[in-house]
């Protein structure tokens, strides 16, 4: 991969070959011991000196010479092999597969068609059934599919299915969680050291959280129902180095669309995007999930950060099921290398029609919209519309366009409803929301991102502009195949609202 560099770029790549001289404008920090060894729920001292690349724990990948990633470790002990290398091809044991309503019907399909109809799952407690996609639309097709999964985990007794009956109260289905790749970590079946597999290509989100998380089709999901086993291609790893002092007026969504422009929506096609640097450990959960979330708008068969406390201490608070958190070797190989010095970049959009056509968001400026959408997997979170409200208090003003907020989850609905806003004087994000002038927060579910049934909340049925914090902009992706889709951060999203047109949130941060 050839990269030109320029001096005043706040990124700078490395090429991989061996011997070469690391052409960058800093170099590694040395890689420290880090206090590890199985990660037993709270029964092991985790005082955490650095999440960049402590010697390998010979526990965690057997007694070899030559160094391996953290994708590699991860897949060899799943493999039960004590060595991998990229282009191996391996059979994994599987911990959790996610299935949701609109893949979950074919993938149990086809594991009925090739298993028996009188089959069982290979263990009904560690598949996780999340109905989310086309759930509050009068489609009856979508409705059916919400059905069929119902019927298949009763039939299966399987234990994590979050249900939803009540179409017309999402609040009235206790168990219905929304958005499948916040669920998952909000319900804690997301854990450092283990393989997560979903019937979704953003499952790559759980990588966040220092596991191996990929989507699958639904051939191969019907597989591993019936077996627990998936036959995987070891992937080479690059890795992003991120240092620097992240400005108040970044997220992650502008350091991910700002990776993306530089290595195009092809740059890593199966391949690890590994992040860490002092910025990555900066991150909260929530933003790291934004991160990794996208990293298959690159090509990526996945991404991953080193787990670190942030980590553990969000883990631990919604799981018991003990982790075994692995790093990166000091001298593991990596087929590229990236830095960038955060504190040098600026709030960036993806234009029309691919993540990677970026832009700096004040030079769209000139770029009349008609809506703007806060919400998905990859803009839905409780971080994400604080961040939106902080924007909107600090303006003090009202929306110029329709601007819709769909909450990922029932708990970031009701976050968004009961959490006070800091700074801004005791008042909840849908306080603030409401004072902008915003359409009121809706059931959670991703349809509009995808562009679901003609009746789906905020679908884009006209060939509107529209800004939004979701992850795809490809003709048809919301709905409408003539409209025009800016992808961007909360902040980016929120501050564009008050003006009608793509706006840099320093106008209002600052």
């Amino acid at each position: 991969m050839a990269s030109s560099v320029i001096s005043s770029s706040p990124f700078v790549c490395k090429s991989p070959a061996k011997g070469q001289k690391d052409l960058g404008v800093s170099s590694f920090r040395k890689a420290s011991q880090i206090s590890i060894h199985g990660c037993q729920r709270k029964s092991i001292s985790r005082k955490i000196v650095s999440v960049m690349a402590p010697q390998r724990s010979s526990s965690t990948s057997g007694s070899v010479k030559t160094g391996m990633t953290m994708t590699e470790k991860i897949l060899a002990k799943a493999a039960e092999k004590s060595q991998v290398v990229p282009g191996d091809n391996i059979w994994v044991n599987v911990d959790v597969l996610m299935t949701h309503d609109v893949c979950g019907p074919g993938a149990f399909g086809i594991f009925k068609r090739e298993f028996g109809d009188n089959a069982k799952v290979w263990d009904s407690e560690k598949i996780v059934v999340i109905p989310d996609h086309y759930i509050f639309t009068s489609d009856k097709r979508a409705n059916r599919n919400v059905d069929i999964m119902r019927e298949h985990c009763r039939e299966q007794n399987i234990k994590y299915f979050y249900d939803i009956t009540d179409l017309g109260d999402f609040r009235a289905n206790p168990d219905y969680k929304g958005v499948c790749h916040v669920a998952l970590a909000q319900e804690g079946h997301c854990r450092p050291g283990e393989v997560l597999l979903g019937t979704d290509s953003h499952t790559c989100t759980a990588g966040a959280f220092g596991q191996f998380a990929t989507g699958i089709g639904n051939t191969d999901a019907g597989f591993v129902l019936g077996t627990g086993k998936i036959l995987l291609k070891v992937p080479p790893t690059m890795r992003f180095i991120l240092d620097g002092e992240m400005p108040s007026y970044l997220q992650a969504k502008d350091l991910i669309l700002q990776i993306i422009g530089e290595i195009s929506v092809a740059g890593a096609t199966y391949k690890t995007m590994e992040f860490s640097g002092t910025t990555i450990e900066s991150l909260t959960m929530e933003e790291r999930m934004t991160l990794c979330n996208m990293v298959v708008e690159a090509g990526g068969k996945n991404g991953v950060i080193p787990p670190d406390a942030t980590t553990f201490n969000y883990v631990e608070n919604r799981t018991s099921v003990p982790f075994q958190p692995v790093y990166s070797d000091a001298n593991a190989s990596f087929v590229a290398d990236y830095r960038f010095d955060v504190s040098k970049l600026e709030p960036v959009v993806a234009k029309p029609h691919s993540p990677d056509n970026r832009a700096l968001a004040r030079e769209c400026k000139d770029v009349k919209i008609d809506r703007v959408y806060i919400g998905s997997c990859t803009g839905g979170k409780t971080e994400d519309f604080m961040a939106a409200a902080k924007l909107f208090h600090a303006a003090g003003k009202q929306v110029k366009v329709p601007t819709f907020l769909v909450p990922a989850t029932q708990k970031v609905w009701m976050d968004v409803y009961a959490l006070p806003v800091p700074g801004a004087g005791g008042k909840t994000c849908a306080q603030i929301f409401e004072e902008a002038g915003c359409d009121t927060p809706t059931s959670p579910s991703c349809g509009a991102c995808l562009g679901g049934p003609a009746d789906t909340y905020a679908r884009l049925n006209e060939p509107q502009v529209c800004v939004s914090t979701t992850n795809r902009n490809f003709p048809g992706r919301m709905g409408h195949k003539e409209g025009q889709i800016y992808l961007a951060s909360p902040y980016t999203a929120a501050a564009s609202a008050l003006t009608g047109h793509v706006t840099d949130p320093r106008e209002f941060l600052q």
